[in-house]
């Protein structure tokens, strides 16, 4: 037997057990040897499994279309009519050809509705997802707002109470810087030395020092906690505003995303027809 002989007979067990394999996976088969379609309008959509199944199916027939055509290629070299030999083999093998290219279409159609639906219905759980967190997302908003604006007026009344309480307090210190000096007054009058005076009024400067580097240091922590909620809502207004942008951008490649996967789906079934429409042809010409 010549080596191309045996070649090719040792690779038709495996083609004919894949299509074996098809056949004892309990799937129908038409009377090209391929699985049948589904027609029955209340049967569940075809899984994946089913359509690598059917796939396998046609690569097999695929593959031994072009082993018995290089059979009957290398068988006709030993003819007498060698060309038209060829030429007949040729035309068997484009006749199994086309009839697998037919349904391997058919089967692409399937795969193509398959995952749209599938896309769809991933689209439209997360649509109702977001619809279902609406209220959730709202009733945050809402508290969040609430919490900001209790804050703003919590604020507005500590401002009040110490613009308010700032007279008193100036006629506080007013009244201890009179008490002070009538404290040095009444020693003056006990008799007491000038030198005491001098520490007395040293001290007392010291502690006049003291209380006004406090009285500094207050006022200096009130103006940078003001100015750190100044900042806070400063920022707070910020994240609100580029929230706002961001979701916005989001609505914005949702829609964008949606319109090309239209238009994509619109090209792919106006290919499609083309294609169809070739298909028909090819047999006319």
């Amino acid at each position: 037997m010549p080596a191309f002989a045996q070649q090719t007979s040792a690779a038709a067990p495996s083609i004919v057990a894949a299509s074996d394999a098809t056949a004892d996976a309990g799937m129908p088969a038409g009377a090209s040897g391929v699985p049948a379609k589904r027609t029955d309008a209340g049967s569940q959509p075809p899984a994946a499994n089913d359509f690598d199944a059917r796939q396998k199916a046609l690569d097999a027939r695929t593959a031994e279309n072009n082993y018995r055509y290089a059979v009957a290629q290398h068988n006709c070299y030993s003819k007498f009519f060698v060309n038209h030999c060829l030429n007949s083999a040729r035309d068997d093998m484009r006749v199994v050809a086309a009839d697998i290219r037919k349904e391997q279409l058919a089967l692409d159609d399937e795969k193509r509705v398959e995952h749209a639906r599938q896309r769809d219905e991933q689209a439209a759980i997360k649509r109702a997802q977001n619809e279902a967190d609406a209220p959730a997302r709202a009733a945050q908003d809402a508290r969040n707002a609430q919490a900001y604006d209790e804050k703003q007026r919590q604020h507005q009344l500590s401002q009040a109470q110490r613009e308010a309480e700032a007279p008193q307090r100036a006629a506080n210190e007013k009244a201890y810087q009179q008490k002070q000096q009538q404290h040095a007054i009444d020693q003056a009058q006990r008799g007491i030395s000038p030198s005491q005076a001098a520490a007395n009024q040293k001290a007392y400067d010291a502690k006049q020092a003291d209380f006004q580097r406090k009285l500094d240091q207050a006022h200096q922590q009130a103006a940078q906690k003001a100015q750190e909620r100044a900042e806070k809502q400063q920022r707070f207004e910020q994240k609100q505003s580029e929230a706002t942008q961001h979701k916005a951008d989001v609505e914005a490649r949702q829609k964008q995303a949606a319109e090309k996967a239209k238009q994509k789906q619109e090209e792919q079934a106006k290919q499609q027809q083309q294609l169809d429409q070739q298909q028909k042809q090819q047999p006319q010409q």
